[in-house]
This record gives C-alpha cells, structure tokens and sequence, in this order.
C-alpha cells in the first residue's frame, strides 16, 4: 500500500538534504567572500589608525581579527573577534567578546548567499558592521 502523506514527506526531506548538502559545501567560499569584505574594512581602518592598529588573518575556516591601540608608544590589543564556521547552524560563529552572534548563511537562486540573524536577513554591509563596529569604536554608541 502507498500512502500518499509518505511520499510527499520523502521528497520534501530528500530536497531539504540536497539544500543542506549545497550550502555546507558553499560555506567555506562563502566566509572567504566574508573575508575580503572584512580585510578591506580593516584596511580602511589601519589606513586611518595605523598600520599596527588593526590586522586579519584567514585560517582554514576561521577568520581572526585583531584590534590594537597605542598607549604609551606601545601596540596593545583592544579587541578580538573570531568569525568560524558552524555546519550545525549551517552558517557562523561570531566571538567578539561577550555572548556569540550565530548568522545563519543560506542559498539563494543563481549561488547567491543571504546571510540571517535571527529572523532579520543581513546585506554585507550589516553584516560588517555587526562584526566589526564594537571592535573598531568601543567608546562610540550604536
């Protein structure tokens, strides 16, 4: 006997393991396109700080960056933040001191990305501001 419900259950589970299967193998592509929004968000800020004020560094699928301010003619670190990948989500980690921020990463027609925290979707410039803007001007307001 065939039951219809079944059937359509299976195929709705079998497009959404073929979605997950797409976006887990985008993600490694997407937090390098993150990255050179990123690096070119703290090449902006080092030009106007600073070379040793702020630097980015990219590593398998985590990206780091570090926020530091001269006192006393010395090079501190100010901040940190560290964005990872996390497949579970699927999308990513972002520590930046305090509690995490989980953007959810998906897949749009045409392999383009949207980025998602919570239920609010994110354009790249959101998103930069969301990771960076606490490390870069602690001291200013949102």
């Amino acid at each position: 006997m065939s039951f219809q419900w079944l059937q359509l259950r299976v195929q709705e589970e079998q497009e959404r393991r073929e979605r997950e299967a797409q976006i887990l193998a985008r993600l490694p592509r997407a937090i390098e396109e993150t990255y050179r929004h990123l690096a070119g968000c703290v090449e902006i800020y080092a030009g106007a700080f600073g070379p040793e004020s702020a630097d980015i560094h990219l590593q398998a699928s985590k990206i780091r960056i570090t926020v530091r301010e001269e006192q006393e003619g010395k090079w501190q670190q100010r901040a940190k933040v560290e964005i990872s990948i996390i497949p579970s989500v699927p999308g990513f980690r972002i520590e930046r001191g305090g509690e995490p921020l989980m953007i959810e990463v998906g897949l749009l027609p045409g392999d383009k990305l949207f980025y998602r925290d919570q239920d609010q979707f994110l354009t790249m410039d959101e998103l930069t501001r969301r990771i960076l803007d606490r490390a870069f001007f602690p001291k200013l307001g949102e």
